[in-house]
Formats: structure tokens, sequence, C-alpha cells
């Protein structure tokens, strides 16, 4: 699997004016070698792939890395790849240029003063946003963690829980389940606080009448789920229930609509439209999705600015929201992969507004 990888990456080198492309961001790495650990360096040519790490992944690279020259060292791996003349005099390197900082830039051309370094941002991106099944299921098996965690927590949400009580539930649960990680850190946001889209949970206790949102996910093998569900604790006031109708039938109206071929920007349109038809368009403040696998956020961005064209493959969150300051918000979030003729949704927890 990675072979044909490092070939769909070594197929662009043409079209960059490149002879290699040296890659350093781990989640890049992990998907081109393999390598799940926290310190290695990538060095691909035409005909050639180096790897780089120190002696704690020694026997880890044995297992992960295969198809790839391996170098063990206790030092530098920028200095390691120079005493194995890795690179030579005279190449063309890509190298993410949204990922590799400054000091490091600089450090490599003084390293290889007649090396050329030319930043190639989203070389990578562009192979990985289309995942194959082996990664759909690992997402599949994250989002099920997810959901399950989601079905289990509903009876700890009463008054006078706090939210970072609730948080931590989730945390503990996620993994008691399977997951490596939590995919971000989680959110909880009641009463006004849903009005933030990006509220951390904090020590406020859950009050009756107040809508809950919950944001939260995992990884798993490395492969990340993010779910978002807004749930009522006690009988919601009459605008709460409002707002949480239009954006579920937003949601629904862009799952129904998303499908290979589709232009990103048209799909976002296609929920915010319907949040604008309502009147609550200011109050929608952020883009529609986003591309999910190695990271939990990769491309496909799905916004009014993106560019992007969805294809088959790609795995990418539906995630709408209405956020009204001074009283609260809504946003529901599923996670679904594109398909010819439409999608395929991954979660399975409920999506009708629960009432606790």
């Amino acid at each position: 699997m990675t072979s044909t990888r490092l070939q769909k990456l070594r197929s662009q080198f043409d079209a960059l004016r490149i002879d290699a492309f040296l890659v350093t961001f781990l989640p890049h790495l992990r998907y081109l070698s393999g390598f799940s650990g926290s310190n290695g360096l990538g060095i691909v040519t035409a005909n050639a792939a180096f790897f780089l790490t120190d002696g704690r992944y020694a026997d880890q690279v044995k297992d992960e890395v295969k198809g790839w020259k391996v170098f063990i060292t206790p030092g530098s791996l920028f200095e390691e790849a120079h005493r194995r003349k890795l690179v030579q005099a005279g190449m063309r390197i890509g190298f993410d240029g949204n990922t590799l900082i400054f000091d490091q830039v600089l450090q490599l051309k003084k390293m290889f003063p007649k090396v050329k370094f030319l930043p190639k941002a989203d070389t990578v991106e562009k192979i990985a946003a289309v995942k194959d099944e082996g990664e759909i299921d690992r997402i599949t098996r994250a989002v099920g963690i997810t959901d399950r965690v989601f079905f289990e927590i509903l009876p700890f949400i009463k008054p006078g829980m706090s939210e970072l009580d609730l948080a931590a539930e989730i945390s503990y649960r996620q993994r008691k389940h399977g997951a490596e990680a939590d995919a971000f850190e989680t959110i909880v946001a009641s009463g006004e606080r849903g009005a933030l889209p990006h509220g951390r949970a904090t020590a406020k206790k859950i009050r009756h009448g107040e809508l809950v949102t919950l944001d939260f996910g995992c990884v798993y093998e490395g492969y990340h789920s993010d779910l978002t569900r807004t749930v009522a604790v006690g009988k919601p006031k009459a605008e709460a229930k409002k707002i949480y109708a239009i954006v579920l039938d937003a949601q629904t109206k862009a799952i129904e609509t998303s499908s290979s071929g589709m232009k990103a920007k048209v799909l976002d349109a296609v929920a915010r439209e319907h949040i604008r038809k309502h009147g609550y368009d200011k109050f929608f403040r952020h883009s529609l999705g986003h591309g999910l696998g190695l990271q939990i956020h990769e491309p496909p961005r799905i916004s009014v600015l993106s560019t992007a064209t969805l294809e088959t493959g790609n795995v990418i969150t539906i995630e709408p929201g209405i956020y009204l300051p001074g009283f609260g918000g809504v946003r529901i979030e599923d996670d679904v992969v594109i398909r010819n003729g439409g999608c395929e949704i991954l979660n399975r927890s409920p999506k009708e507004l629960l009432v606790l």
C-alpha cells in the first residue's frame, strides 16, 4: 500500500519540477511509510525512499516501515542525511511549506548549499485526501467508538454536572473502548456558552432547560472521528427547538446533495442558503466541514472559499450550526464518505432533538 502512495507522490515530480520530496510532517510520514512514532524523516527520490529515525524506534520500524532504506541515528536526522549523502548537489527537493518551520529551512540550506529546497504545499495532502477502503475502515472504527460513547454518556447529562466532568467522562470512555487518544480537546458548551462554536469545557454546571453541545472524537490506528450533537436538558425553549430544526434540515439537505464531482463551495452553499432563508445566516459562522483522516482537519475544506471538487473516497464532516449570543447554539455533525452518486454516513448516533 505504501508503495502505491509513493508512486503517486513520484508521479507529481515532473509537474512540480523537483527531483525528490522531503517528508518531515509526521502525519504525512505515517501516510507514506506507516511509521507511527514521534521522530522521523523521509526522503523520497525517483528511485528510492530513505527513512531516518532514532534508536528508540529501531524495533518499531522493522514492523511498520516496509520498502524504505532505514537509517538509525543517535543525533540530528538532517545531519545523518548529510553524512549519508542522501541528498546530492544540484538536486531540487520539494518540502511541505505549510509544516516545515523557517529555522529548519535555513538549517537545510546551510547544510546543503548546492541543493534547492522548494516549498510545495499540499503535495501529500492531494494524495491523502482520497482514502482507500482500509483507511475508511479505520475511520469507521473510530466513528463507532465515538458513537458508542455518545449513547453511554447520555444518562450522565443532568443538571448540576459540570462541563469538565462530562468531557472527562467522554475521554475515559473513548479510551476504554479502544481509542488511542481523543481526536481533539472535547467541546462541551452548555446554555449561553453554546454560542461559542469551539467552547472548551469549563467548570460551569449544566442547568435545567439548557441546550448542551457536545463535539468530540477519537483516534483509532491513527485515524480520526469527529461527532457533534446538541441535546436539551429538560424542556427546551421554543427558540431552541426552532434553530435545532433549521440546523438539522440544513445538514440533511447537504448530506443528500453531496456527491463526487460536486464543488465543495457549492455543498457549503446548500446548507448556508437554507439557514439564510430562515434569517439566521449571520449566526452560521464557520465552514460547513473539512476533510478527515490521519489529521482531524485536512483537505478538502468545505467552505465558501474552497476551490476543491469532491472526489470518491474523500471523508468529510458536514456540520452546520447556528450560534445566538446570549442564548446558546446548535451544531449537528456527521462524518461521511463521498461516493459516486452520493455519500455514505458513518455515524449512527440519533439526530432528532433528545430531551434528557
